[in-house]
């Protein structure tokens, strides 16, 4: 499996530094950029599986992009980024176009400044949602999956619609970042074995997406405050011989997150309530309508101008009134064991910087319980029949 694995990057990796050379052009065109990255690792899930199903090493953490900005007047500009991706369970393996948008600028003054995007935008909302595409921008190689599940990433990520972003500068209480968007975002068959099951052979479909965000950055601080909400609405159409029926999903969440950003040090988090309602799916009849609740704590260290100390704590429980399962396994008849009704992490890291763009990340995760594996809606018991589990990585990532 991990020659298999190495094979297949090794020929990723020839054709993205084929393609680099395309930044050469675009160094020679006034109006455009072009950038891209490389990252290539290891990881390894015991007891899990998080990355595969046989646990062992695995070279499938590969992530390779290309975006490109295009001036094309004062007031409008073309963005875009195609991405390859293969990280074993945690989503579908292969490429795919994280944003493709039209940004007009609105108005813009000294003080404050409207922007409206077309096309597939990115999910300006949460914390890290906006990063979380580029590997060197993250905190980690993995991000909290309590608010970061990777397996709702291409969802995550942005969707096909229309956002808006205000940004205002106050004299006196600082800057505003205000975002709004609608959109959806479309469901391969691979997505929707990630999500329901391996068993379902229907069609799931992102019916609407409503997302809301304000941010604050008082006035000559370190610290941003952000709030946010989603109200999203998700309907599976069953197969044929599909052991499942007609479904809909109602996904809701809330965010507050904070971060300080000093000279050396670090911190920032995040605290979730979502709604998962489903409705079918099991049965005609079948409904389930839970809250669950979670945060992370984070803390970045700069030990020197090359070396990133990590630590973060995570806490998640898909049912904020049932937080050790016990009522989940009550209602299975013992089917599903009481720690996917939780998920918690502990998580330190290394980030060492090798030269100007080579960057390399270390990191090694504790976790207790199994609510954010894959699939979601039916659960992989077999396989994920530990309650402890650990999970390393390493990557090697390169920018240009």
């Amino acid at each position: 499996m991990l020659l298999k694995s190495l094979i297949k990057a090794r020929k990723m990796l020839a054709l993205s530094l084929a393609l680099a050379t395309a930044t050469s052009w675009a160094d020679e065109q006034q109006n455009v950029q072009f950038h891209g990255f490389i990252a290539q690792g290891i990881a390894k899930s015991q007891g899990s599986d998080f990355v595969n199903d046989d646990q062992d090493v695995s070279a499938e953490l590969t992530e390779i992009g290309f975006n490109i900005s295009y001036q094309i007047n004062e007031q409008l500009r073309f963005a875009g980024q195609a991405v390859y991706l293969n990280a074993g369970n945690r989503l579908a393996e292969g490429g795919r176009i994280d944003y493709a948008l039209f940004d007009w600028s609105v108005f813009q003054t000294p003080e404050s400044q409207l922007n409206l995007y077309l096309g597939r935008y990115k999910n300006y909302h949460w914390l890290y949602s906006s990063t979380r595409d580029v590997p060197m921008t993250r905190p980690s190689i993995v991000l909290p999956q309590a608010i970061y599940f990777d397996g709702f990433r291409d969802i995550a990520v942005g969707g096909d619609g229309v956002a808006l972003s205000y940004k205002q500068n106050h004299a006196t209480w600082g800057d505003f970042d205000f975002n709004l968007s609608y959109g959806t975002s479309s469901i391969s068959d691979k997505q929707t074995e990630i999500i329901l099951s391996e068993l379902a052979t229907g069609r799931m479909n992102h019916d609407l997406d409503y997302q809301g965000s304000i941010f604050w950055q008082p006035q000559n601080s370190q610290w941003r405050f952000g709030i946010a909400a989603l109200d999203s609405e998700f309907t599976y159409d069953k197969g044929q011989n599909d052991s499942f029926r007609d479904a809909t999903i109602i996904f809701q969440r809330y965010l507050l997150n904070g971060r300080y950003e000093g000279e050396l040090w670090e911190f920032s988090g995040e605290i979730i309530q979502e709604r998962f309602l489903l409705e079918g799916f099991y049965s005609e009849n079948f409904r389930q309508d839970n809250f669950g609740q979670g945060f992370f704590v984070q803390s970045r260290y700069l030990l020197n101008e090359n070396t990133r100390l990590l630590a973060r704590l995570e806490r998640f429980y898909a049912n904020k009134d049932d937080r050790r399962g016990n009522q989940l396994t009550e209602n299975t008849g013992g089917q599903i064991p009481h720690y996917f009704g939780y998920q918690h992490d502990t998580v330190v890291g290394l980030s060492i910087r090798l030269a100007e763009h080579l960057e390399l990340q270390l990191e090694h995760h504790w976790f207790e319980g199994t609510a954010r594996l894959t699939p979601v809606v039916v659960p992989n018991t077999a396989i994920n029949n530990d309650k402890h589990w650990q999970l390393w990585s390493a990557q090697l990532m390169y920018w240009f």
